[in-house]
């Protein structure tokens, strides 16, 4: 049984996800960085100096601030500022991911199968390559 589970683990697609599991943890912490860091700032200065991630609704009837004093309170919130940052860093995450796949795609070759029939020149009809003859009008060829 330990051995099965070895191979299992061996095996070349295992190896893969975990790799890809890993790289694409530390993409999204990359992605998460720029979009709060980078991206919503300057957008952010542009609507009037709106700070996306403190923006929430405050369900609780007492009045806060900050997110951060409502949550320091317990209090029920909906951070729909935090929902717009994650909108956007999905939105960016799903463009590279297309982009990285359409490359990936460009790059490979489709398999070329080999050619082992030809049309009749008479009745255009599919006939093996080493015909000599043609087997629906009996052409000579």
């Amino acid at each position: 049984m330990l051995k099965e589970f070895k191979a299992f683990l061996m095996r070349g697609n295992v190896l893969d996800l975990a790799v890809a599991l890993v790289i694409g943890a530390a993409f999204g912490k990359i992605i998460t960085s720029f979009v709060e860091d980078v991206l919503m700032p300057p957008i952010g200065l542009l609507m009037g100096r709106v700070d996306f991630a403190g923006l929430f609704i405050n369900l609780s009837g007492k009045a806060y601030a900050t997110l951060a004093e409502a949550k320091a309170a317990s209090a029920p919130t909906i951070n729909y500022g935090q929902f717009l940052n994650t909108i956007v860093m999905f939105v960016i995450v799903a463009g590279a991911i297309f982009m990285v796949i359409k490359v990936v795609n460009r790059m490979q070759k489709p398999a070329e199968t080999p050619v082992t029939e030809k049309n009749c020149p008479y009745c255009l009809t599919s006939i093996p390559l080493g015909a000599t003859r043609c087997g629906h009008c009996t052409s000579e060829l």
